[in-house]
C-alpha cells in the first residue's frame, strides 16, 4: 500500500477538507510513524510497519523551523488559514507539546495573526493537565471519538496502551464545550473478517448521546480519504453521512461532514 510519512517538523501548505490551507507542524519523528493509537485506516500505515530512527524534534528546532517557513511564506504573500498540530503520530504526546504551543501562538500573532491553529488529537493525553491547558490555549481543539463501543475501539482504533472511553469521554467534558469532535465513519470488513460498518443507529444513536453530553462547538464527521492499510475497508457513502449531521443538528450540536 501507499503510506504517507510527513517529513519533521514543518510540512506543506498543504489544502485540507476541512480546515483550508494548511501548514503542517510534525511533532514525531519524519521517518516514521509513533502513535498511541495504532488504526487499520491511518495514511501513514502499522506502527510496526515504519518505526521511528529518529529523534523527536526539539522544541528549539520546531520553533526555528516554524518561523522560518511563516516569514517565508508571508514575504510570498502565500495564504494561510490554519497551523496545524499533526503528522505521523500523536502530537501531544512530545514531552513539551505545552511549551511549543506557547511558541507557535507568539509566532502565528508576528506572521499570519487571522490564522487559527489545530490540534489533531486521539485524545489519549488529555487527562495531562499540562496538555488540557495548552489545548484550551488554540482555536481549533480537534479530539477523535469514533464511538463509544470498546470493541469497536479494540478492532479499529487499537489502543497501544490503557485506554478507557469513559475517561476520554470524562475528560473531553472539563473543555466546557471548547473542543471540536472528529469521528471517522467507514464501512467494510477487516483483511480478517470483522464487520467495521459504524454508520448504523447501533453505533450512532449511543456515540450521539455521549456527543451531547459533552457539548462541543462543533463535530466533524468524515470518511476514508486516502488509501488504508487494511485494504477491504470502505467509505461511507453522502447520504449515511450527511443523515448523522442531520441527527448532530437536530440535537443543536454545530457539524459539517467530509467526504
Amino acid at each position: 500500500m501507499s503510506t504517507v510519512i510527513y517529513p519533521s517538523p514543518i510540512f506543506g501548505p498543504i489544502h485540507s477538507r476541512r480546515l483550508g490551507i494548511s501548514l503542517g507542524i510534525n511533532l514525531l519523528p519524519g521517518d516514521g510513524k509513533f502513535c498511541t493509537f495504532d488504526c487499520i485506516y491511518c495514511e501513514c500505515g502499522y506502527n510496526k510497519d515504519h518505526r521511528a530512527k529518529q529523534q523527536l524534534p526539539s522544541r528549539e528546532q520546531v520553533a526555528i523551523a516554524l518561523e522560518r517557513k511563516l516569514k517565508e511564506m508571508k514575504d510570498e504573500g502565500t495564504i494561510l488559514d490554519v497551523l496545524t498540530f499533526a503528522g505521523n503520530g500523536e502530537p501531544t504526546s512530545h514531552p513539551f507539546f505545552p511549551q511549543i504551543i506557547e511558541d507557535t501562538l507568539v509566532l502565528r500573532d508576528k506572521y499570519f495573526p487571522n490564522a487559527k491553529i489545530s490540534v489533531l488529537s486521539n485524545s489519549t493525553f488529555i487527562h495531562k493537565q499540562a496538555v488540557f491547558d495548552a489545548l484550551k490555549k488554540i482555536d481549533n481543539n480537534i479530539l477523535k471519538l469514533d464511538t463509544v463501543s470498546p470493541d469497536y475501539i479494540g478492532k479499529v482504533d487499537r489502543p497501544s496502551g490503557h485506554y478507557d472511553v469513559n475517561e476520554i469521554i470524562e475528560n473531553m467534558k472539563r473543555f466546557d464545550g471548547q473542543l471540536i469532535i472528529q469521528t471517522m465513519f467507514m464501512k467494510g470488513k477487516t483483511e480478517d473478517g470483522q464487520d467495521v460498518d459504524n454508520t448504523s443507529d447501533i453505533y450512532v444513536k449511543p456515540w450521539l448521546e455521549k456527543v451531547k453530553e459533552i457539548a462541543p462547538k462543533q463535530v466533524m464527521v468524515y470518511t476514508i480519504d486516502r488509501e488504508t492499510p487494511d485494504s477491504l475497508l470502505q467509505k461511507a457513502t453522502p447520504m449515511e453521512l450527511n443523515r448523522i449531521v442531520k441527527m448532530l443538528e437536530e440535537a443543536g450540536i454545530d457539524a459539517s461532514a467530509s467526504y
